[in-house]
């Protein structure tokens, strides 16, 4: 098609579905992709029905992400001619209040072993941080703002108190949880260099498919999320290396031994 309106940014050529353009359609497909596994973990976690705070934030993130990147996928990219780059709003927008929920469920998570005024800084922070960047991005149009909420969410509130909780109690989802947000920084890493692997499957693809696999590695994490009790609390937590360490081995100490099976006589 030579009209420009479907000419995209990402060079992505447009198709046609019985007679109906669709601009960007492999990013529009893994930006949909992103949304199957948010809905999977949703409807897993809800059939699991863990209770508190920290596991109904979560549903919420996968939720409010699941929305998001679907109307990021229809609005934003496959009908993006029809309806104008302003309707590139809605899904960036509501990405927002999702990664709002993961700070949140964060936040709630560590507050055992975190000093009471510094959570409650965290909260406040949280919402403050929400509106200053929703505010700046509905009067720029700009993607860049977008990524950085998502940076100082998931890389200065998400992962360094997922950590600290690994560090002082060794608890597994923490583990899963700050590893995971290490994965996802792959995602911005593709998306500002622009590095593809075809114009079918390019970098907006690439970064689509890790957000999708970081997506699943949450809601792994989530699974393991236990409420934390005082004696979880280690009084010796070793060293910042140590933590570095059993946690990129595995965490063998959480390992159990498999029964070996009795021999029939």
């Amino acid at each position: 098609m030579q009209d420009e309106r479907f000419q995209s940014d990402s060079g992505q050529p447009t198709i046609e579905i019985f007679d109906i353009p669709i601009m960007e359609p492999m990013v529009t497909f893994t930006d949909l992709w992103i949304t199957a596994v948010c809905l999977f973990a949703l409807f897993k976690l809800s059939k699991l029905n863990k209770k508190g705070k920290v596991h109904q934030y979560m549903r919420w993130y996968f939720g409010i992400m699941a929305l998001a990147t679907f109307l990021g996928g229809v609005l934003g990219h496959a009908f993006q001619y029809a309806v104008g780059l302003e309707w590139k709003l809605p899904g960036w927008l509501i990405s927002m209040l999702a990664v709002m929920a993961i700070e949140r469920a964060s936040i709630m998570h560590a507050q055992p072993v975190i000093n009471d005024k510094f959570g409650k800084f965290l909260e406040v922070a949280n919402v403050i941080e929400l509106l200053t960047f929703a505010v700046i991005t509905f009067t720029t149009l700009n993607f860049f703002f977008i990524q950085i909420h998502s940076a100082y969410g998931l890389g200065l509130v998400v992962l360094p108190l997922h950590f600290l909780v690994y560090w002082r109690t060794r608890n597994e989802g923490s583990r899963i949880f700050f590893l995971s947000v290490l994965f996802a920084t792959l995602a911005a890493f593709f998306y500002t260099s622009e590095i593809g692997i075809h114009t079918w499957f390019n970098h907006l693809d690439v970064a689509h498919t890790v957000m999708a696999i970081s997506m699943y590695c949450f809601y792994r994490g989530a699974r393991k999320l236990e409420v934390l009790k005082p004696e979880d609390i280690r009084d010796e937590k070793g060293s910042f290396g140590d933590a570095m360490k059993d946690a990129f081995s595995g965490l063998k100490i959480s390992k159990r031994p498999r029964k070996k099976k009795e021999k029939l006589s």
